[in-house]
């Protein structure tokens, strides 16, 4: 059971090394948050499953995560309809 908590430990830490090294993109940066939202999402569950609570908080995280995603998305395609690209530096004409 160790090893899945350090997967997920060094999944997260993947998905922040992509989102720290990758800035061009806007998708790319998305992509990389939810990786990191997916395996914080299964360390929370195999924490849960250790300690025999209920998986409600769990089910309250994956539904915010997912909203947190629309968001993202729906601010992705108002720039690229706006603006034609999805380029990071463009964010200084958005203000």
């Amino acid at each position: 059971m160790l090893i899945y908590i350090y997967m997920s430990f060094l999944l997260s830490l993947v998905g922040m090394m992509v989102f720290a090294l990758n800035r061009k993109h806007l998708l790319i940066m998305l992509l990389s948050l939810e990786f990191i939202v997916i395996s914080l999402y299964m360390g929370i569950l195999i924490y849960l499953s250790n300690l025999g609570y209920e998986f409600f908080f769990s089910m309250i995280f994956l539904s915010m995560s997912v909203c947190e995603g629309a968001l993202g998305l729906s601010i992705l395609v108002s720039m690229i309809r706006t603006h034609g690209n999805d380029y990071i530096l463009s964010f200084s004409s958005l203000w």
